[in-house]
């Protein structure tokens, strides 16, 4: 991958997103910046700039807890209740101060960082097909470019938006719709009307890179966009799209086997059968303190993991089965004497129960852990729980079967039915996906509390947050305060 980065609207610009003007970064041209009309001129020139939007997920946004989409997973994740802290340091999200104040750091760069990628790939979205340069690869730059711009608005519907409502008009507020790069105020679109343009763009995306052979798991392929699809799907309740699209997905991603999901999760994606979509951070574009390692890995050497190495939630630990290899993913004792060949502590790196070896870093000096954004026992789960939810449960019992089958050899077909059984896929979905991004999101579409009490959460840590109502105003993260003053037409969500 190219070293090259295009410039971001909303980052740089003087101010905020929708009243900023394109000229303030395009007239440049520098070694790590291109103008929109020089991207333009060729598909060897887009595509370089498309490159530019892979790397941009893990450049970093401000401060150092802010980098790129690993940093956004672990935030979401902290807002749940299945991540815990065991010291009070970089814990902004986890005491929901990011969803709770429109003048929060991290919901502005957070705001910025998602209209930012929206931004560049209109710039492709709109511009390639006068590009020169054959069809196929405009048709992949644009593919994978609508992609780009569906994923970054659900993630800032599923934030900033109301939850979306299955039967129901969704008129509730969602985000602006950024479908240009022009420099006036945008006002928010209705849920329904975000979550219309969103399935659009993802449609295109899917019949743009049908036959596309990407180069790499951090480009996006069909099957990255049906997974989007299925992702999409599911929050909005529609449970045959759900489990149709997960399962077209998956096709050709094999999941791992016990023996190398026990080696937790580093870098290697391209060689694992079960990644579909991944970061895969070069060792000369490495940023050391803001990787997703320096904050999720338990063998860094920074001072977030050596002082709050992150913990599973205790009530959650107990569910896994003794024979789960997952089980073995997160030590109770703390002392981590099962370690993968070659990984090692430091005499500095402090022990708490249940902290992970999940997620595995480089070495003690190089954070780099490849992002997981997609991986095949998602999938998995996404269509047992449609399939459950839509009233198949021998249908979605035998899909959590073939999942967990690989992780439990013990583990037999369910014979739950009906809530039960959809209680056993979701917590195998909590085990599964912890750390990658889920947890918070699911509570909001599912519309259910946050419940931290009788875990090993500690209200100090905390800051008293151990439980919140769903429907609480702060399910809806405000409007950074910035665009509120920059953009007449936005409204506020209830603080």
């Amino acid at each position: 991958m190219k070293k090259i980065l295009i410039v971001f609207i909303g980052i740089l610009a003087a101010n905020v997103l929708f009243t900023a003007c394109e000229k303030d970064f395009l007239d440049t041209y520098p070694t790590d910046q291109v103008s929109s009309s020089a991207v333009l001129l060729s598909t060897d020139n887009a595509m370089t700039a498309l490159n530019g939007i892979h790397r941009a997920l893990y450049v970093r946004y401000g401060s150092q807890g802010r980098g790129g989409i690993g940093a956004y997973m672990i935030h979401i994740d902290e807002a749940g209740e299945d991540h815990v802290h065991n010291v009070n340091n970089w814990s902004t999200n986890l005491r929901w101060q990011t969803n709770s104040s429109p003048t929060d750091a991290y919901n502005r760069a957070n705001w910025l960082m998602f209209y930012g990628w929206i931004a560049n790939a209109n710039i492709l979205i709109n511009g390639v097909d006068g590009a020169a340069g054959n069809q196929e690869d405009k048709d992949a730059i644009k593919g994978q470019a609508l992609l780009y711009r569906a994923w970054a608005h659900f993630h800032l519907v599923q934030s900033y938006g109301g939850r979306y409502k299955k039967g129901e008009v969704n008129s509730q507020l969602g985000i602006p719709l950024k479908l240009d790069n022009s420099t006036g105020p945008i006002a928010r679109s209705s849920v329904e009307e975000v979550y219309a343009q969103i399935n659009s763009d993802i449609d295109d995306a899917i019949i743009l890179l049908q036959g596309y052979s990407r180069t790499n798991k951090s480009h996006l392929n069909a099957n990255v966009a049906k997974g989007i699809k299925a992702r999409v799907a599911l929050t909005q309740g529609e449970w045959t799209i759900a489990a149709q699209y997960a399962s077209e997905a998956r096709a050709g991603f094999s999941l791992m086997n016990e023996e190398t999901y026990s080696q937790g999760f580093s870098i290697g994606s391209e060689s694992n059968s079960e990644f579909m979509w991944a970061s895969q951070i070069i060792s000369d574009q490495t940023d050391i303190w803001a990787n997703y390692g320096a904050y999720i890995s338990r063998n860094f050497s920074s001072s977030a993991i050596r002082a709050n190495p992150r913990s599973i939630n205790n009530l959650l630990y107990d569910k896994i089965s003794a024979t789960d290899v997952r089980k073995t993913l997160w030590d109770p004792t703390g002392k981590h004497l099962n370690l993968p060949a070659g990984v090692s502590l430091l005499s500095t790196h402090k022990k708490f129960p249940y902290t992970n070896q999940k997620f595995i870093a480089v070495s003690n000096g190089d954070s780099r852990i490849d992002v997981p954004l997609m991986r095949a026992a998602e999938m998995h789960l996404i269509e047992a729980e449609a399939k459950a939810r839509g009233g198949q449960d021998g249908l979605a019992a035998q899909v959590l079967f073939d999942l967990v089958k690989t992780r439990d050899a013990a583990y037999t077909l369910s014979s739950n039915t009906g809530a039960s059984l959809i209680e056993e896929i979701m917590d195998h979905r909590r085990i599964e996906l912890w750390g990658e991004g889920f947890r918070w999101y699911d509570l909001k579409r599912l519309n259910l509390p946050l419940d931290r009490n009788g875990s090993n959460h500690t209200t100090v840590i905390t800051n008293g947050i151990m439980s919140v109502p769903a429907g609480d105003n702060r399910w809806n993260f405000p409007i950074p305060q910035d665009e509120m003053d920059s953009n007449p037409l936005m409204e506020q969500n209830p603080i």
